[in-house]
């Protein structure tokens, strides 16, 4: 019954450790990703910009530093693209006595590292109503990222030391179990890792078994996640198949980190038991 905790605590914490990796590694993934696709800076005009004022500021935009491409688009072209969007329920912007969209220029960034020099050069010019970027959507992205790897950090900590704590003890009740023989064994001379060695293989083999259970839980129920989320969202899952980390492109990775930390938390907790417990 000990050995079972002390497998099923190490595989519990190999499995958080493993969904906690995943999560940040797609949230990172699509994080920057959006930051390679949301490449544009939308800037709005004041409705009273005349049109030599419009043309001037085109013409001063494309020699910022970091603009690649400068387009205009009417505020009378941007509500017929709203009524196209709109479909079946255009009818609603039918009654207006104006057009309330503004006039926009839609500016291609060379590198989106130049996002914020853009911005500040864009808003100093008069006749700017606003701009829109999805710079605050990215940093948020990037935030929760962090914030899951702060928290699944300490999560992971604590159950490590609970694992420790129970995989020292498993070993403790060995230790004592045969006190006799391992006195007897010290009599006659034997070394000081002759009488660890068994306890050690014992530490690394609960350990090594708590590792493979986790790597086939991670696997199968990652992949499972992933096609059922491709039945149910299919046209969600087509836009972004390309920032999600599929458990092939991690599985090495992952069975590396696994093997490494369940055996080396069945080694500390062999360690720790045998030097309290055994004067050797």
């Amino acid at each position: 019954m000990m050995g079972l905790a002390s497998i099923s605590s190490v595989t519990a914490v190999l499995i958080i450790l493993g969904f906690v990796l995943i999560i940040v590694l797609n949230v990172n993934s699509l994080a920057f990703g959006a930051k390679e696709t949301f490449d544009e800076v939308v800037v709005y005009l004041l409705d009273d910009t005349d049109e030599k004022q419009i043309e001037e500021m085109g013409k001063a935009f494309k020699k910022i530093d970091g603009v690649m491409e400068v387009s205009f688009q009417t505020k009378d072209y941007a509500l017929e693209q709203l009524k196209k969007d709109l479909g079946d329920e255009a009818y609603i912007l039918e009654d207006l006595k104006r057009n309330p969209l503004p006039n926009t220029y839609i500016i291609q960034l060379e590198d989106v590292s130049k996002s914020e020099y853009v911005e500040e050069k864009i808003q100093s010019f008069e006749g700017v109503e606003g701009i829109r970027y999805y710079d605050e959507a990215v940093d948020k992205l990037i935030k929760i990222a962090d914030f899951i790897k702060k928290i699944g950090g300490w999560i992971i900590l604590i159950l490590l030391l609970i694992s420790v704590f129970i995989i020292s003890n498993t070993i403790k009740v060995t230790v004592l179990n045969r006190h006799k023989e391992i006195e007897l064994m010290q009599y006659v001379g034997a070394t000081n890792g002759y009488v660890r060695g068994p306890f050690m293989i014992e530490g690394i083999m609960l350990g090594f078994i708590g590792s493979l259970i986790a790597i086939l839980i991670i696997s199968f129920s990652y992949n499972y996640i992933l096609n059922y989320l491709s039945d149910r969202y299919m046209m969600m899952m087509v836009g972004m198949s390309g920032y999600i980390v599929g458990i092939d492109m991690i599985l090495k990775d992952l069975i590396i980190i696994f093997l490494t930390m369940g055996i080396g938390i069945g080694v500390l907790g062999s360690l720790i038991s045998l030097k309290k417990f055994l004067s050797v």
